[in-house]
């Protein structure tokens, strides 16, 4: 029992003390915590920048089934297509592909198991997470997304 204990105990802390891989990495845009404030919405900072997470449903975003791209709520960045969106269930905006090479993924291990963790390339925004239990006939993935990450551009068309 006691070995177990120990087992738990050292899988703890070493958890607690890995350093992600978002926060190792260099983006191409930096700014201070004072610039990020001063510029992003409080529920942006929060989960662009602290890694928060919105309400379920609570964006109008999760909804807008208008055609357009969805940039980076924080440095615009095109992040994900209209037509790779869909209604997953979960409450937040949902995609099954990203827009290659703009979303950048690490580990994330902050609620006692990983999952995948995804960011904006171009700035280190965190975004939301990646699930295997998207559309089948597609990619089989789920981007579940914080709307508040994102701003809607609409096409011209």
């Amino acid at each position: 029992m006691s070995l177990i204990v120990a087992l738990y105990s050292c899988n703890g802390s070493a958890q607690k003390n890995k350093t992600s891989e978002s926060e190792k990495a260099t983006f191409n845009i930096t700014k201070t915590e004072a610039e990020w404030k001063a510029e992003l919405t409080e529920k942006q900072y929060y989960v662009l920048r602290e890694a928060g997470t919105e309400r379920a449903f609570s964006s109008p975003l999760n909804k807008n089934y208008d055609k357009g791209t969805y940039h980076c709520a924080a440095c615009n960045t095109p992040l994900f297509e209209s037509k790779h969106k869909y209604d997953s269930g979960s409450g937040w905006p949902s995609f099954d592909r990203v827009i290659e090479g703009n979303v950048a993924f690490s580990t994330d291990n902050k609620i006692g198991y990983t999952r995948v963790e995804e960011h904006c390339a171009n700035c280190g925004g965190h975004l939301g997470h990646v699930f295997n239990d998207g559309p089948k006939e597609t990619t089989g993935e789920r981007h579940c997304v914080n709307g508040v990450a994102l701003e809607f551009v609409p096409s011209n068309e």
